[in-house]
């Protein structure tokens, strides 16, 4: 069995090199190992599109039967319905089986417990269950359950549309967000232009992660020839949105947290909310200009969950594109939802979208940027960075370090699944943009080598 398999979110590997039948029979009585010993007795089931899907849920039938776990199949549903059953449905736990917007010949394994995703150590219980094959023993029963139209009916009750009519283009990358989306966004009483909202495991069309521009290039396209009010995309299984304006601009996850940050305190003075350190300064600003406490946290939607539990947050949100809503709703990640909650605004809104960030400063930023950085020194890396510029800026160290200038701002933190160091950027212009990276790159490369030589 590959070890890699076990990540720090989910289970997931290359079907038939890393996911064979006997591999994901092991990762299923695992799971139900792991259940039993939390005291999880029934646990729904998802799964995707993809082709493997099918064979995958059956193994996991059987896996987790033979531990004693009862299963109720929910059939083929974005990520956001699983989750949606874990708070609707009589169950003590779930299992996705989606790769998400990995390419076709990949999948995954979603596991929660209770109401929340796990990642770290609890995925790490598994696999040690897997390699000490200490399996528990059982004999549980399955049944399959249709929660689509109950899911669907929950979020068009959910939101309140105003007078305007909104033309919206929607695109699902032929993943699992489409065939709920595309409908719901229709019932709610919106002109509609579906573009692959049919799932097909192959992504014939464009690979689905609206975090990638070019991917967003039929959205943007769709918007200009239809001249559509906004386009709403989905990433492979739902969970993530990206959104393009009535100008063909696509607008960013904090940009998203923007909009829906000043809509909330408009209801709820005072609320709290949740972004990664990823996200623009401009972002946080923001909301505190709103009168909002806007709290920076971690990379990680896992890790991001758990504080707003902790801090009774209304919303949380990341650059990737996933929102966390837990103003009228459950607080996980639901791109459909997102969609639903910003036409609402949209529809109570006489302008444009794009009027919805007015006031905003225009920042200079850069995508991610990826260094690589062997394993063994990336976290040595980022402390010796964090302590270097610790003597003359101000950093905040909650995930890395973010280092701030006088005309913006540069992070550097470690991936938790890669050998890489990731950098970010923003500034006020691109001449300051170019130097603070400069800066922080001249500082990195020194400190890598230098740290390889030692190890």
């Amino acid at each position: 069995m590959n070890e890699h398999i076990f990540r720090e979110y989910d289970i997931r590997g290359v079907v038939g090199r890393d996911l064979t039948e006997d591999t994901v029979y092991d990762v299923a009585r695992g799971v139900g190992t792991f259940y039993q010993s939390k005291g999880a007795r029934r646990v729904s089931l998802g799964r995707d599109a993809r082709e493997s899907s099918p064979v995958f849920r059956d193994i996991l039938i059987r896996g987790l039967n033979e531990t004693g776990c009862d299963v109720i199949d929910v059939g083929m549903v974005p990520t956001p319905v699983l989750y949606y059953t874990l708070f609707t449905q009589s169950v003590d736990a779930g299992v996705m089986i989606t790769g998400s917007h990995n390419p076709a010949d990949n999948n995954g394994f979603k596991i929660c417990l209770g109401k929340s995703s796990i990642f770290g150590n609890q995925i790490n219980e598994i696999k040690q269950a897997i390699l000490s094959r200490s399996f528990a023993s059982g004999s549980g029963r399955s049944e399959e359950r249709d929660v689509l139209g109950e899911y669907s009916n929950y979020l068009a009750s959910n939101v309140k549309f105003g007078a305007r009519k909104l033309k919206v283009v929607v695109d699902a990358g032929n993943g699992m967000g489409g065939f709920l989306g595309a409908p719901l966004y229709k019932r709610l009483g919106c002109e509609v232009i579906d573009l692959f909202c049919e799932p097909d495991s192959r992504f014939p069309n464009h690979h689905p992660d609206p975090t990638v521009v070019e991917n967003m290039r039929f959205a943007i396209d769709a918007v200009k020839e239809h001249k559509a009010d906004l386009a709403i995309a989905y990433d492979g299984d739902g969970d993530r949105i990206g959104v393009v304006d009535e100008q063909g601009r696509i607008i960013w996850g904090d940009q998203l947290m923007v909009i829906f940050a000043r809509a909330i305190l408009k209801e709820r003075p005072g609320a709290t909310f949740i972004s990664e350190v990823k996200c623009s300064q401009t972002l946080f600003d923001d909301i505190r200009a709103h009168g909002g406490n806007a709290i920076m946290w971690k990379v990680g939607h896992s890790l991001i969950k758990a504080k707003m539990k902790e801090t009774d947050a209304a919303l949380a949100g990341e650059m990737s594109g996933h929102i966390f809503f837990a103003d009228r709703y459950f607080g996980y990640d639901d791109a459909i939802y997102a969609g639903a909650r910003l036409l609402e605004i949209l529809s109570n809104t006489e302008g444009p979208l794009s009027s919805l960030l007015d006031g905003l400063p225009r920042m200079v930023n850069t995508p991610e940027i990826r260094i690589e950085c062997p394993d063994d020194v990336k976290f040595d890396v980022v402390a010796a960075f964090t302590a270097e510029y610790k003597k003359k800026n101000e950093v905040i160290d909650i995930d890395g370090a973010r280092v701030l200038f006088d005309h913006g701002w540069g992070l550097v933190r470690a991936s938790n699944t890669q050998p890489v160091l990731v950098l970010r950027f923003e500034s006020d212009s691109e001449d300051h943009l170019g130097e603070i990276r400069g800066t922080v790159e001249e500082s990195l490369r020194k400190l890598i080598g230098d740290l390889k030589a030692t190890h």
